[in-house]
């Protein structure tokens, strides 16, 4: 295999992906409601950037608890968002243009409405019982102390048995000791794999495998439970299996959501020696503004810094990492790490755009980021869709935990709804989203945010998506922090055997002085000064 800098080049290391939302995309029949025609609308803007590879979040047939990370049937397509034949007609439309297609493989749960469940909620002895985790009680408790991810109780009762559920009750786990479980799924896989999707972002994967003798969590488990989830004895085992009967004969690329797993941990589930997941998302960068409680807590440069350090000791030639700042589950990135004023929305979300484009790892963007969208600003409780949030609304301030000032206030830095409203297409009713209701309120800034008028975004991802494609040591460069203490200057090395760039990133409003190269292959601002401007970036070249 062919190797640059120690690595094993492969096609999706060099790939920039960019993740579609279908419900909050482009509504293309008036319901409200972004469907596969609407992204099949809209690919020449995403062509348009130079991104190789798009993700795109469930489009299965699902009641939608959890907005279509609850499935009822895996080889059909949602009806809000179309009919097979539009799933195939996208494809066929994304592989012309040039690019690939992953899908969503939520497979550590199903919907409570899949056939699977329905039987097996009929009694001990049916014979899809133990497709699932039913277990007695504790008298009249649950069978252990195990919580819900979005909280309360991981158990419901029905009849004598209790079923396990990490997340919603709607979302039961199914059982990966059951082998025919596991033959289902890689069968599904396959299903795909035949119609030509290149590859799998696979859910909150790390959870699937259960030790047998469900203990109680631990005192200080109970408050971060997924930590305690991922460390099922047989998870590598299944992921393993998962390679050689599912994946193997093919071309994928696979990108696994875990959430719980440590730095530590990581090269068990990446290293390309082991025969695992191509990738994971390691969230020490989207938890960054997150305390010991889950709430919202400031954060510096520094610390921030310190992340991509440790991950370019930790992890070595054999394991490759991803990068990314935002996605369906997490606020808009120029909200949370930018200024998204109006005098710094652009300049700001374009340093992002360039720390995303040019340090160590696979990047992951989402829609709007390439228009800059801000977060929602909430002000009641009713104008949240996420079933998380009003999980959190009951527990926290219907308990009188919290006041409802303090709830909105955390919810409007964390909720996973700044990310779901519709996409500002234009400052046409709904921004363009649809010419109907649509399902969650367009943000209302969309007359001054949106794609017509945010065009020096775009074109500066543009720009920084095609320098990676022509520079190698761009991709797999090393990563050296030049300045790791300074408290709003991100300056870093990307080199190969010390050829290679210099990016120098001022992450905030005020000038600071930065001596750089001159040969300044990128900048977003106009012309260069001795100092960095606010909110400037620039690459020079070593």
């Amino acid at each position: 295999m062919d190797t640059l800098n120690g690595y094993s080049r492969r096609w999706w290391k060099e790939a920039v992906v960019y993740q579609i939302y279908p419900r909050s995309f482009c509504d293309s029949n008036g319901d409200g409601i972004g469907d596969l025609r609407g992204v099949l609308s809209k690919l020449e803007h995403i062509k348009g950037l130079g991104v190789d590879v798009i993700w795109l979040s469930p489009h299965f047939d699902s009641p939608n608890a959890d907005n279509g990370y609850d499935i009822r049937d895996y080889r059909a397509v949602m009806a809000e968002f179309g009919a097979m034949a539009d799933f195939d007609a996208l494809l066929c439309a994304i592989h012309t243009a040039g690019m690939k297609l992953i899908i969503d493989l939520v497979v550590n749960h199903s919907s409570d409405e899949h056939v699977w469940f329905a039987e097996s909620r009929k009694g001990p002895d049916n014979p899809y019982r133990d497709y699932y985790i039913w277990r007695p009680g504790r008298g009249n408790e649950p069978p252990n102390n195990w919580t819900s991810i979005f909280l309360g109780p991981a158990w419901t009762r029905e009849g004598d048995d209790w079923y396990l559920h990490l997340f919603a009750s709607k979302q039961p786990d199914l059982n990966w000791e059951n082998p025919k479980v596991r033959h289902e799924v890689h069968d599904l896989m396959r299903f795909w794999l035949d119609k030509g999707v290149d590859g799998f972002r696979m859910d909150v994967i790390p959870f699937i495998s259960k030790d047998q003798e469900f203990k109680d969590l631990l005192a200080d488990q109970c408050a971060k439970p997924q930590f305690a989830y991922t460390t099922g004895p047989k998870l590598h085992e299944y992921l393993q299996e998962m390679r050689r009967e599912a994946l193997a004969p093919y071309d994928t690329m696979t990108v696994g959501e875990a959430f719980g797993v440590t730095l530590d941990q990581t090269p068990l589930l990446i290293d390309e020696r082991r025969g695992e997941l191509d990738m994971i998302f390691q969230f020490d960068t989207v938890e960054i503004d997150r305390g010991a409680d889950g709430r919202w807590k400031p954060w510096t440069l520094p610390e921030l810094k310190r992340i991509f350090t440790r991950h370019e000791a930790a992890l070595d030639k054999h394991c490759w990492p991803t990068v990314f700042f935002s996605n369906h589950d997490n606020p808009r990135v120029v909200s949370r790490y930018g200024d998204d004023s109006p005098q710094w929305r652009i300049k700001s979300a374009q340093v992002m755009a360039t720390l995303l484009l040019t340090t160590k790892g696979t990047p992951f963007m989402y829609q709007g980021d390439e228009i800059g969208m801000t977060n929602f600003p909430f002000t009641a409780p009713e104008q949240f869709d996420d079933l998380w949030t009003k999980a959190a609304w009951r527990e926290e301030v219907e308990s009188g935990r919290t006041t409802s000032e303090a709830f909105l206030f955390n919810q409007n830095k964390v909720s996973r709804d700044h990310a779901r409203t519709p996409m500002q297409w234009s400052d046409a009713p709904h921004g363009g989203f649809t010419s109907g209701t649509p399902w969650l309120a367009v943000n209302p800034d969309y007359v001054e945010v949106n794609a017509r008028t945010s065009g020096a975004l775009y074109d500066a991802f543009a720009r920084l998506i095609a320098l990676r494609h022509a520079e190698a040591a761009l991709v797999y460069g090393d990563f050296r922090d030049r300045m790791p203490d300074h408290p709003h200057l991100f300056v870093y090395e990307r080199t190969i055997d010390g050829k290679g760039f210099v990016v120098a990133l001022n992450v905030s409003a005020e000038d600071q002085a930065c001596d750089l190269p001159g040969d300044v292959v990128f900048s977003n601002y106009g012309d260069i000064s001795p100092a960095l401007r606010g909110w400037e970036a620039r690459v020079c070249r070593l």
